[in-house]
């Protein structure tokens, strides 16, 4: 049986930089929490959220038939994020988290953002060219999280977290279907849309979030090895 010791140890500490992100918890704590059937797991919460986002996919996919379909995206969006919120919430006040939800709710995040952004610009709103360099961005993100819970027992939100992110990609779909995928601004000959815009302005501080948070992994894991090896080295 483990000690409160170790218990403190395996703990994960969850860190979350945005002001925005710990207010709309908190509203949903306060809220919908407590309209949750006692016997919903977390997982299935999860589940739920990704059925969500998987109907936004779809829902953008099928925008390029109409881009009023971008409505099902948005809703989507929401399912998805207010279900990524209380799947944890649900795990930790109910005694019940696991690895393995974890690695479920991580999983899920980087799919859905992902085929979302595949599913945006075969629809003709975001050019390739622009979409491309987006892709890996929110992968790289959940990645480098992943990897602070597995070295540093840190679940550290970026400062653009899930909300923003979301929000992102609301904000996308409606300007989408209010200045359709024609061009707005022509620079150098290229022309932009109104969500390759989003995507710059977006796509920015996103890499630098990126890059500063593996960076700081980096520095902090180089200096977790060099104690190990002054440890070993008594």
């Amino acid at each position: 049986m483990m000690n409160k010791k170790e218990e403190n140890t395996n703990k994960v500490k969850k860190i979350i930089p945005s002001k925005l992100e710990t207010g709309f918890q908190q509203l949903l704590y306060k809220t919908i929490s407590k309209h949750i059937p006692k016997n919903m797991t977390p997982n299935q919460i999860t589940l739920i959220g990704a059925i969500g986002g998987l109907i936004g996919i779809f829902s953008a996919f099928l925008s390029k038939v109409n881009p009023l379909f971008l409505i099902g995206t948005i809703l989507g969006l929401l399912c998805h994020l207010i279900c990524d919120d209380l799947d944890g919430y649900v795990a930790r006040s109910r005694n019940m988290t696991s690895n393995a939800g974890g690695y479920f709710d991580l999983l899920t995040d980087i799919l859905h953002i992902t085929y979302l952004i595949i599913a945006i610009s075969f629809a003709g709103f975001v050019s390739f060219e622009i979409s491309i360099f987006l892709v890996p961005v929110y992968a790289l993100i959940i990645f480098t999280a992943m990897n602070y819970i597995l070295y540093l027992k840190e679940f550290l939100f970026p400062r653009l977290g899930p909300i923003e992110t979301h929000l992102f990609f609301i904000v996308l779909c409606i300007g989408s279907m209010i200045c359709g995928n024609s061009s707005i601004i022509t620079i150098m000959g290229f022309g932009l849309k109104f969500a390759d815009i989003v995507f710059i302005v977006g796509g920015i501080p996103m890499y630098y979030e990126m890059i500063r948070l593996q960076i700081q992994l980096f520095k902090r894991l180089s200096l977790q090895d060099k104690k190990g090896n002054q440890d070993n080295g008594k």
